[in-house]
């Protein structure tokens, strides 16, 4: 017979005694299974033990988790934890070196659990653990010991950090800053002063004055991957409280030291594998990079600065004037500024006057940065793409302008410019830290890559959103591949093009349907002979019933019509001349036109 929903069957250990298997009734009160386990041992005074999880961070049952017990489960009898942490903050009033070293590696083992955790800090065991770390007698093992014990305890959150002493984060700094310490001290300060500078402005800021950047690069440059990855920890800390201009002044110092070229080098190409804390801080450090260029994003251009005036000139200068010659010279004012709108109209802007199109924001200033980036750094691709497009008249010009604006915007959408960061997200592209300039260098590969999309597309004017879409397309895929450097990235992106992402579009989208499934598969192999043969039926009988075409004279009239079908027996095509508004012939009439079998018999195979 199976036992109640409420019933788990389990067993209790305890040092030095013979495990108990019994029946948990979870309806019972807990102190009153512990006094039958305790009974079952001869143990008084029941209200001094408690029921511990055998295996991992040994978390005491409590009333409020005790419906994490499950058939088979494994428990034991232990000390209650307000009297374990009163022996244990007693060891650590203890002489013996030794003892003391046992005292806080059992307090580290037991500081994950909530229970334990409230009764330690109740009885004022944070305190206790920073005089510990304060006076530093100890700046090995022991010092390593107190810290860690202090970390679990405040990651609860039942104490904020902002209660932290001045004279305590200074003692912190100061394990940080020291050239000969302990390996397993440093990371763990560094992990204290990540969370204090995250969750304390003020406290942050003394973080910020008291560790030098130079020596969180020294961090980062050792060989040891915790110490690295803590170091970075710390860093991206740092500049996330910074201000946007502090941040900015930080990233261009961090850069001058070649901390980009590092990072890429000996981190993300380590021989090592990278962890998921690692990867998260590179995530959140690619973001604080291209952030940088949110301000730049939300800035409309104004109309009335000389220097973005300027700016557009250089821009249609570099298009249309490459050798720097004065446009229009000897016309008058007016016939300047005409042909002035005109080739900025040719540039692809929607407007005469370009700074309308610019007022935009997102993307602002920004579309203008990688419009000059790509006509500075790619001159010969810019003026190919502006001219060969210019010089069209069939509708089918690629505006360079416009796109210029949309892919920033949608550029900034997939790199999620100005939101802000996940605290778990791990998806950051190691290309963005194999050189400088990167998205203005990824822009120039990507408006190409527009370009060339839209040839292949056939497009117009009224298919731009169709063909952003594609490009938006190409883009996501192959970032998703996170190519490990933008040459690469261009190999992908170019070997994508608009007929294979129709291709990928249609196997996803048979897949989602079900379509591809191995029975749809079988059925549809199986029906196709009899559906080819339908097929070419329905083909043929519209080849019999022929068509009209209009007759094209040598003058490019078509004022006359003709009449073309296939033979009833399907061997010739006959046609002839028919009036206009009269039925269309029967076959009969028609005469047989045998030099017409070879187009019949291409067509036949077509079918």
């Amino acid at each position: 017979m199976a036992p109640p929903r409420n019933v788990v069957k389990i067993a209790v250990q305890m040092r030095d005694a013979i495990p108990q298997l019994i029946r948990l009734d979870q309806a019972k009160p807990l102190a009153a299974v512990l006094k039958e386990v305790c009974d079952a041992w001869s143990l008084v005074h029941s209200e001094r033990y408690a029921l511990q999880f055998a295996d991992g961070h040994r978390k005491y049952i409590t009333e409020n988790n005790r419906t994490e017990i499950k058939n088979g489960s494994i428990l034991c009898l232990s000390t209650a934890p307000d009297l374990e942490a009163e022996r244990l903050l007693g060891g650590l009033q203890c002489g013996s070196r030794e003892r003391r070293r046992e005292t806080l590696q059992h307090l580290v083992l037991l500081a994950p659990d909530m229970t334990f955790a409230q009764e330690v800090i109740s009885r004022d065991g944070l305190q206790r653990l920073g005089t510990i770390i304060e006076d530093g007698d100890d700046l090995g093992e022991l010092l390593a010991l107190a810290l860690r014990a202090f970390l679990e305890l405040m990651e609860h959150g039942m104490v904020s950090w902002e209660t932290l002493s001045i004279p305590f984060v200074r003692k912190v700094v100061c394990y940080v800053n020291m050239n000969l310490m302990d390996a397993s001290v440093q990371p763990l300060a560094l992990r204290l002063l990540e969370s204090v500078t995250l969750s304390s402005p003020a406290l942050g800021q003394l973080v910020k004055s008291e560790v030098p950047l130079d020596r969180l690069l020294v961090h980062l440059q050792v060989m040891n991957q915790q110490l690295q990855t803590k170091a970075m920890a710390l860093l991206t800390a740092l500049l996330q409280g910074a201000s946007s201009t502090e941040r900015k002044h930080m990233l261009d110092y961090l850069w001058q030291r070649n901390l980009r070229q590092f990072i890429y080098k000996n981190i993300i190409h380590s021989a090592a594998p990278l962890g998921d804390e690692m990867a998260h801080h590179l995530y959140v450090l690619q973001a604080l990079m291209l952030g940088l260029l949110e301000p730049r994003m939300r800035t409309p251009l104004d109309p009335y600065s000389q220097e973005q005036r300027e700016q557009l000139q250089a821009l249609r200068q570099a298009a249309f004037d490459p050798e720097g010659e004065s446009l229009g010279t000897g016309l008058s004012a007016d016939r300047r500024r005409s042909l002035c709108a005109r080739e900025f109209r040719k540039l692809g802007f929607s407007n005469s006057n370009p700074a309308q199109d610019l007022e935009r924001v997102p993307p602002g200033l920004l579309a203008l940065d990688n419009m000059l980036y790509f006509s500075r750094h790619a001159p010969s691709a810019y003026s190919r793409f502006v001219l060969e497009n210019s010089s069209r008249e069939d509708k089918h010009e690629c505006p360079f302008a416009r796109s210029s604006i949309q892919l920033t915007v949608l550029l900034c959408e997939l790199l999620r410019i100005g939101e802000p960061c996940s605290e778990t997200a791990q998806d950051f592209s190691p290309m963005f830290f194999s050189q400088d300039q990167s998205f203005h260098e990824l822009f120039c590969v990507s408006i190409q890559l527009l370009n060339k999309t839209w040839k292949e597309m056939r497009a117009t004017q009224e298919d731009f959103d169709k063909v952003m879409q594609v490009v938006r397309e190409q883009l996501a895929r192959t970032l998703a591949l996170k190519p490990s450097s933008l040459e690469l990235f261009r190999t992908k992106v170019n070997a994508l093009p608009y007929g294979e992402v129709l291709r990928l579009r249609q196997t996803e989208r048979l897949h989602q349907e079900g379509t591809l499934a191995p029975p749809i598969l079988e059925l549809r192999e199986k029906l196709k002979p009899e559906l080819m043969g339908l097929i070419r039926q329905q083909r043929l009988l519209r080849l019999c019933e022929g068509t009209l075409f209009r007759k094209i004279s040598s003058r490019r009239r078509q004022d006359k019509l003709w009449f073309c079908c296939l033979s009833p027996n399907h061997k010739v095509l006959q046609y002839g001349d028919v009036e206009e508004g009269s039925s269309p012939p029967t076959p009969e009439s028609l005469p047989e036109q045998p030099f017409f079998l070879q187009s019949l018999w291409l067509i036949s195979r077509h079918c």
